[in-house]
């Protein structure tokens, strides 16, 4: 792209050599490169979800979703196209993908449905259970051993979610359940992944995915249809468009720098979960939400520490 003439005279002047070597991405090692992907995946998915709320106020979760995935479509083809062209949909395991596909699309419409009135913070404090799930599923569903001090952080992690849920005062709401559901099924489907990607194309299990969210949000918001207008179509396309974007740049994040670095930097995504309820809904956090996400994200460091973790 040319620069426009007349902004040049704004532009600042040229860096020396040194400070580009600096900034230069290409001068970063792979593992700086991957951490900066991993967190500018993370910015990216939390706009993602500030659309997707903002879009709530005025539109059926399930609409929300159904649009999401129908834009989303659209650059998916166009990775697909260049992995591999249409021939990559052709799979033997059309059951694994079909329960990958259905639980990960319950996880989102979860996600959605919580998001529309739940405080942001709260739904990613909660979301961040997803590690503990995968711990204590992967036992039963992949044969893996998980050793006695990772079973005493899942308990733990637990009960942190279970001081953000507030049993005792009568604040276990619908919505926090849900929440709950949509992170259980959203770690259902990280272990159907972890199958998947043994013998399957990473564009072809996001493609099913995505066909399989289009789906089932089509299904769902035919009773309450509400014909968006300019500004929801613009918004729901943002929403689509966003997240395949941030799953490209977690992907490339993945290829540059271990899981080990990059999986604790997610909990990082709290920070922007305060920001943008603060800043744009006029959340605040309780205390409760602030111990519950310390007890989770520790436990779930826990499992990643030493040999054998399993998140």
């Amino acid at each position: 792209m040319t620069t426009d003439t007349a902004l040049a005279g704004a532009l600042p002047a040229p860096l020396p050599a040194s400070a580009r070597a600096l900034v230069r991405p290409e001068r970063w090692s792979p593992l700086r490169r991957g951490v900066a992907w991993m967190l500018g995946s993370l910015l990216l998915f939390a706009a993602m979800d500030v659309v997707q709320k903002t879009l709530t106020l005025r539109y059926p979760a399930t609409e929300v979703m159904f649009f999401r995935s129908l834009f989303s479509a659209v650059p998916l083809a166009i990775v697909l196209a260049r992995s591999g062209g249409w021939g990559l949909l052709a799979t033997r395991r059309p059951a694994a993908h079909l329960v990958r596909s259905v639980v990960g699309a319950l996880s989102v419409f979860c996600f959605i449905m919580a998001f529309s009135d739940m405080p942001f913070a709260d739904v990613y404090a909660i979301s961040f259970a997803g590690p503990l799930f995968v711990t204590a599923l992967s036992a039963p569903l992949l044969g893996e051993a998980v050793c006695r001090r990772h079973w005493v952080a899942v308990v733990v992690g637990f009960l942190g979610v279970l001081v953000m849920l507030k049993p005792g005062e009568g604040m276990l709401s619908g919505m926090a359940l849900l929440c709950v559901a949509g992170t259980l099924c959203s770690a259902l489907a990280t272990i159907c992944v972890r199958r998947l990607a043994r013998t399957e194309h990473n564009a072809t299990i996001v493609a099913y995915f995505t066909l399989a969210c289009g789906v089932l949000g089509g299904a769902l918001m035919l009773p309450d249809f509400v014909w968006p207008d300019a500004a929801g179509l613009a918004g729901m396309a943002a929403a689509g468009l966003l997240c395949t974007v941030a799953q490209l740049a977690m992907t490339q994040a993945y290829r540059l720098a271990p899981a080990a670095v990059l999986a604790p930097l997610s909990y990082s995504s709290m920070a922007w979960a305060v920001l943008f309820g603060a800043l744009l809904f006029g959340e605040r956090p309780g205390w409760d939400t602030f111990a519950g996400t310390l007890i989770v994200v520790g436990s779930g460091l826990a499992l990643r520490s030493g040999k054998g973790a399993r998140a």
